[in-house]
């Protein structure tokens, strides 16, 4: 796999994400939603459950990674001004794990015009351990402020991990986007997320 090439593909993806991200946080704001609304949604294809606060929508993109195809799927939904977002993708080679998860994880950071750190050594970011997910540096916990894609001040807790699926390894990415800190609510969501 190039590293170049997968960088470019992960932050093509990634503004995708973000454009849908900044869409539906726009409707959040137009609609009324008084109150959350959690619920345990199975994701059968990541082998996993996530709670969220609304009802939710989801999507996927194919996209070449170096040689490979991946097919890269999100979970989500948009309430009381707040996005709550799951994505995961699936690799064939195992020894790519550390790299795409920093990937990602940078590709994020700058999208949000964060400063780059190493997975996991910002003040911001600490390790983030599920029951079943492999213990690598690069599964981490971040919590930071950032600007979004309208250029407005945001809060932004995420976290990513990988596991093993079969043959295979299976990248997570679970994030909340609000407009102001709410440690209690991230903490339900993506503390929610229990593997299969």
């Amino acid at each position: 796999m190039e590293i170049n090439s997968m960088s470019g593909r992960l932050s093509l993806l990634h503004r995708v994400a973000q454009a849908a991200a900044a869409a539906m946080v726009a409707a959040a704001l137009v609609g009324c939603s008084p109150a959350y609304d959690w619920r345990s949604v199975p994701v059968e294809k990541a082998r996993l459950s996530v709670s969220l606060p609304c009802k939710p929508d989801a999507g996927q993109r194919s996209v070449e990674m170096g040689a490979d195809r991946v097919d890269i799927a999100m979970v989500g939904c948009a309430a009381r001004g707040s996005l709550f977002a799951l994505s995961y993708m699936t690799l064939k080679d195992p020894s790519q794990v550390a790299s795409t998860l920093t990937l990602w994880h940078d590709a994020v950071r700058r999208q949000l015009q964060l400063p780059a750190v190493e997975p996991g050594k910002g003040p911001a970011e600490q390790p983030f351990l599920r029951k079943g997910a492999l213990d690598v540096p690069q599964s981490i916990r971040m919590k930071e402020e950032a600007v979004g894609p309208d250029g407005r001040r945001l809060w932004v807790d995420a976290v990513w991990f990988a596991r093993i699926d079969g043959t295979s390894v299976q990248l997570v990415h679970a994030v909340m986007y609000a407009p102001t800190r709410d440690d209690r609510t991230a903490d339900s969501f993506l503390g929610s997320i229990a593997l299969q």
